[in-house]
């Protein structure tokens, strides 16, 4: 079965067609970086308008990729959600448009959910799981049963991982977008010369929870209190010991939920996946089986949407054209187990 899907949730138009969930025969995503990198951020409005701009021609190079024609697609999938309103517009629009016309089934995806299927392209996946949805505007620790099916243990209270890169990019002037930036410096610096806090929330319901902003503050506000004695005040030598300060944090809380749950198994997804002391820790612990996507999928791509609406299609769960975008996942429950999927 082909299925041509669409992603569309912040600045990345990508369009895919994959075959039986499986088989990847296009991806093509077109970024934005150059358009947000003057603003240190993304900009919603000027996010959309890109879309509309280009997101026919991805289509058109996804589907001269794979040798097809959109009469030879058996199904349309789109994200709907999260991500900004007016950039989901645009892919839920255009999906609808070729649902309708071409007669094909619509399957409505959610990104979040899609980014945990990545992992799916290159490995072998043992369930139950536990996730790590980590990204410019999600950090999530997630229990995962079976594809489409997973309980949201633990999220940021604040910012998020990728976010909190973001804003010490910026300040320290490394530029946009801020992951690659911080790592690149990173691996000049010694990740030991600032003692930054890890804020782990040992209590209570915030056992899962994350929280970014204290750690961000002390990097950008309070960094000379943090230095340890005879260490260099460096720019690498910050964003080194910032890196390491917000990654352990991740696999801490990943071994505790592990331990809580009695599962080894963790897949990580999401931009800053792609990070490499993040894989490195990971892959270190030998106590847990780590599965990471392939570098190219931690990034939003529609690969990852057409793969997880195979599932969905055969699970019955066809949209309709009233199908509309929605911005957050709104039944997320502080500190309180809630089932998601469907």
């Amino acid at each position: 079965m082909k299925i041509l899907g669409l992603e569309t949730t912040c600045d990345e138009t990508s369009a895919s067609i994959v075959v039986d969930g499986k088989t990847i025969l296009s991806n093509i995503v077109a970024t934005q970086f150059e358009f947000h990198r003057k603003y240190a951020g993304v900009v919603p409005e000027i996010a959309s308008r890109r879309h509309h701009e280009v997101i026919n021609f991805v289509i058109e190079d996804s589907l001269k990729e794979a040798d097809l024609t959109l009469k030879d697609i058996d199904a349309v999938a789109v994200a709907y959600y999260p991500g900004l309103i007016g950039s989901l517009l645009i892919g839920l629009t255009v999906a609808k448009t070729l649902s309708f016309t071409l007669g094909k089934p619509l399957v409505g995806i959610n990104h979040l959910e899609a980014h945990l299927y990545s992992i799916h392209f290159n490995n072998k996946v043992v369930y139950p799981v536990i996730g790590l949805i980590i990204s410019g505007g999600h950090t999530l620790l997630v229990l995962s049963d079976k594809i489409g099916h997973y309980e949201i243990q633990g999220s940021t209270l604040d910012d998020a991982i990728g976010e909190a890169f973001d804003k010490v990019s910026k300040h320290l002037g490394l530029g946009y977008p801020g992951g690659p930036a911080i790592e690149s410096t990173a691996k000049k610096g010694d990740e030991k010369a600032f003692s930054f806090p890890r804020v782990i929330l040992n209590g209570g319901y915030d056992r899962y929870n994350f929280s970014y902003s204290g750690l961000k503050n002390a990097v950008i506000n309070q960094r000379k209190r943090f230095l340890k004695q005879g260490r260099m005040n460096s720019v690498e030598n910050i964003a080194s010991s910032f890196q390491a300060a917000a990654t352990d944090v991740l696999l801490t809380k990943a071994l505790w939920a592990c331990k809580d749950f009695k599962i080894n198994r963790i897949a990580l997804a999401g931009g800053v996946a792609n990070n490499e002391r993040i894989r490195y820790i990971f892959k270190k612990e030998k106590s847990l089986i780590t599965y990471f996507p392939e570098k190219a999928l931690t990034q939003d791509n529609a690969a990852m949407i057409a793969g997880l609406a195979y599932h969905k299609y055969l699970n019955g769960e066809i949209m309709n054209l009233t199908l509309e975008p929605r911005s957050r996942i709104e039944n997320i429950v502080k500190g309180k187990r809630k089932k998601h999927g469907n």
